[in-house]
């Protein structure tokens, strides 16, 4: 049976949350239409978690719209495309939207005006596809959460081959005030969002799937409602505004009961979340062969003559967007990327959208009053109270403070989410948050430094017995040319004697044969003195006989 309604769902609740005011109402009064055309485009190569990407094309080179300019590098990485057709002007540093204000890499288009597309292929039927071939599409289609994370999306929507996904959430929330990017999109392009969601479920094999939006978006409701109507596995369910409901393992909490391990994913429990606008971009990526190019923008604040929504393309100045909605940069006493809650500061107006830019809040001091000064601490527990991960601020506000940051850890400090709840509700105005980011900033150095440390102990350890190795295959060598020196002296030796042995041999034979010979003179000589010239008897003929030789 179709489930139309929330009503039969049971929901839970998680520890603490606020209520701000919402400030919603002012953007969505207009339809959310395209944002003009700049004169140029800033890619960052960087616009998500991971690895930046890698150019693939070269300055003044002509590009089309959807073409892949920037592959990505490693793993956990996503490409970047060509928002429209025209040339790369430029591939350098230039400034982008991030709290440090720093540059990066980037590639500045000229756009042509001709809106020229790449050959797009559509996947016809994406059933008959492979899961991993979906998440590979996906992939190629430079997708990543949208919700603001920005973390590749063909990573979240890999199970891996140990892992069952019981249930697909997807999150329409959007519970921090001033944003109304993901409400427009559920009111304008619902089946889009229904379309990209039976992809994700595909290529996760998800049991159910469960649409959450937050009660105070009804238009947003009915129009969902609509359009999973049919769909046996999809439930669109209204839960209550309580900021930080968006927060993933808050919403799964509400939805399921189950509770996320604190060193673990969603994805250990079964579950898995998707952001409306991200399931969005996966159905054009999918079902139109077009890649992330552009995103819907939330334009707002007090310094915004005409708040609204637009279809802004990646790369467009921020400057550009306030102006088209009558927007006032003379009155902008904070431009805030995100919402006023875990967004961040800009120091410049003129910085590109990027594929996590979900709102440009252009505030004044009537949206955002200054900052009071900061007070003692007086230890209320009202931090505490409202800490949706259950924390106890205060003693992580103390810890931080005096840079003890074994002993923030063992307050689970890398729990914290960031929220903001318990720097809005401080009486003293102590701006815990920046305290716990400061905290993390510090821990993260001192990891790095002492990952450094190990690398090089390991290099010099590794070195050290290099140079061992190396020390005693040098004396191993010296004393084997020793021993063959030894073993060559000594054959020499031997083979020396034995030509002595053999010469004193030859020299006795010598002389012995000498005295032999002289001996034999010598003898020879003395027999012819011996018997003198008189003495010699004539030789009788051999015929003559024994009588005549007597005689």
């Amino acid at each position: 049976m179709s489930r139309e309604t929330g009503a039969t769902r049971r929901l839970w609740k998680f520890h603490g949350g606020v209520h701000p005011p919402q400030h919603k109402e002012i953007s969505t009064t207009l339809p959310v239409s395209a944002a003009r055309m700049p004169a140029r485009l800033v890619l960052p190569l960087h616009q998500h978690i991971g690895e930046p990407a890698e150019p693939t094309v070269a300055k003044g080179e002509k590009v089309l719209k959807g073409q892949m300019i920037a592959r990505p590098q490693g793993y956990v990485s996503a490409p970047v495309h060509a928002p429209t057709s025209g040339t790369i002007a430029d591939i350098g540093d230039y400034p982008v939207p991030h709290p440090s204000g720093l540059s990066a890499a980037c590639m500045v288009i000229e756009p042509d005006g001709e809106e020229c597309w790449m050959e797009r292929q559509p996947i016809e039927d994406y059933t008959t596809l492979p899961p991993s071939e979906l998440r590979n599409l996906i992939r190629e289609a430079g997708i990543v959460g949208l919700g603001g994370a920005g973390f590749p999306a063909y990573i979240k929507y890999n199970p891996g081959h140990q892992k069952a996904i019981q249930t697909l959430i997807l999150n329409g929330v959007e519970c921090e005030p001033f944003i109304t990017c993901d409400d427009m999109l559920m009111r304008e392009a619902p089946g889009d969002i229904i379309g990209g969601l039976r992809v994700i479920q595909h290529a996760l094999q998800a049991r159910e799937c469960l649409i959450a939006i937050e009660d105070n978006k009804p238009q947003a409701i009915a129009a969902l409602r609509q359009a999973v109507a049919g769909y046996d596995d999809i439930e669109v369910v209204e839960v209550p505004t309580l900021y930080p409901q968006g927060s993933e393992k808050q919403l799964i909490k509400v939805l399921t009961g189950k509770e996320v391990p604190a060193d673990g994913l969603a994805l250990n429990i079964g579950v898995v979340c998707a952001n409306v606008g991200t399931a969005a971009a996966v159905h054009r990526a999918i079902n139109r062969g077009e890649p992330l190019i552009s995103r819907y923008v939330t334009i707002t604040g007090s310094a915004v003559g005409a708040p609204r929504n637009l279809d802004v393309l990646l790369g467009t100045p921020m400057r550009d967007l306030i102006e088209e909605c009558d927007g006032d940069l003379g009155r902008i006493e904070r431009l805030i990327m995100g919402g006023p809650m875990m967004g961040f500061a800009l120091h410049r107006h003129d910085l590109p959208v990027i594929k996590t830019t979900n709102c440009i809040l252009a505030a004044t001091a009537k949206d955002l009053p200054p900052q009071r000064p900061e007070l003692p601490c007086i230890r209320c527990g009202a931090c505490a109270d409202v800490c949706p991960v259950n924390l106890l601020p205060q003693q992580l506000y103390w810890y931080s403070k005096h840079h003890n940051l074994d002993k923030v850890q063992e307050y689970d400090l890398f729990d914290c989410i960031e929220c903001g709840c318990c720097s809005y509700v401080c009486p003293s105005n102590i701006p815990l948050v920046q305290y716990f980011r400061y905290a993390k900033g510090d821990i993260w150095t001192q990891e790095r430094e002492k990952e450094k440390s190990d690398i090089a102990r390991r290099r010099h350890e590794f070195r050290q017995l290099r140079i061992e190795r190396e020390k005693a295959e040098r004396l191993a060598k010296r004393n084997r040319k020793k021993s063959a020196l030894k073993a060559d002296t000594a054959m020499a030796e031997r083979d020396k004697k034995k030509a002595e042995i053999q010469a004193a041999i030859a020299r006795t034979q010598a002389r012995r044969q000498a005295a032999m010979k002289e001996a034999e003179k010598r003898r020879k000589s003395f027999g012819k003195e011996a018997r003198g010239p008189m003495d010699e008897t004539p030789q009788q003929p051999d015929n003559a006989s024994d009588n005549e030789r007597k005689e």
